[in-house]
């Protein structure tokens, strides 16, 4: 599995997410609160919004454009609940965030 930088801890707080492009596809890094951190598919599975522009508040990631929610920790749908973000591996070396893009694709079951 081929890991590569997407960012540093610099550029991701606890309780804070953040978009990034990893071999041209786009990334939600999240950090829960308490949590570890994780990488999901960064464009809701809903209607292709990026969910950056959503909200992370404790455990739960919110889609800004219709309040889907995810599971911050396992990417699971909270509502709906037969919705699942795509989640990619995630290593963290010294100050770095790895992710590897390997056999992930983004998840669009809900249209």
């Amino acid at each position: 599995m081929s890991f590569k930088l997407a960012a540093t801890l610099d550029d991701l707080w606890e309780g804070d997410m953040a978009e990034v492009e990893v071999d041209g596809q786009v990334i939600l890094l999240v950090w829960p609160e308490g949590g570890d951190i994780r990488a999901f598919q960064g464009i809701c599975p809903h209607q292709d919004i990026p969910l950056s522009e959503g909200r992370l508040e404790g455990g739960v990631l919110m889609c800004r454009a219709h309040q889907w929610t995810f599971d911050a920790a396992t990417g699971r749908g909270v509502n709906p609940k037969d919705c699942h973000l795509a989640e990619y591996p995630v290593k963290v070396e010294g100050e770095s965030i790895l992710v590897s893009t390997e056999g992930v694709e983004p998840r669009f079951a809900h249209t």
